[in-house]
């Protein structure tokens, strides 16, 4: 009898259905995918962004008589700018007037007045 109840119980089931796919499909996957791009922007180019407008203007704003130091390292005083052909004169030495035309890319920085004094030799 136990048997004739479990075949009757197996009878009345609903015959199984096959495996749907993934829940949400190609739209699952492009939330996180939408956030990882966000992230990316705000943090690798939007300070880029930043980064490059703040030396662009430096660049704009040098002038006669900064103080600067390059990417090779020199400290020079600028003798002259010349945006237009991208080029910067610098005087690397004032006892023997030594001055080096450069590209205006290589100044690395301009220096503050405390950074200037302690830049020059003895």
């Amino acid at each position: 009898m136990s048997h004739m109840l479990f075949l009757s119980l197996l009878a009345q089931q609903p015959a199984a259905q096959p495996a749907a796919g993934p829940p949400g499909g190609l739209s699952s996957l492009l939330m996180p995918l939408a956030m990882i791009g966000v992230l990316f922007f705000f943090m690798i180019i939007r300070p880029q962004q930043r980064e490059q407008r703040n030396r662009e203007a430096l660049l704009k704003a040098l002038k006669k008589n900064d103080r600067v130091l390059t990417n090779g390292g020199l400290f020079g005083t600028v003798t002259n700018v010349r945006p237009d052909s991208n080029e910067v004169t610098l005087r690397i030495d004032d006892k023997n007037d030594v001055k080096i035309l450069m590209q205006l890319s290589a100044v690395a920085r301009v220096l503050t007045s405390d950074e200037a004094g302690d830049a020059k030799p003895e």
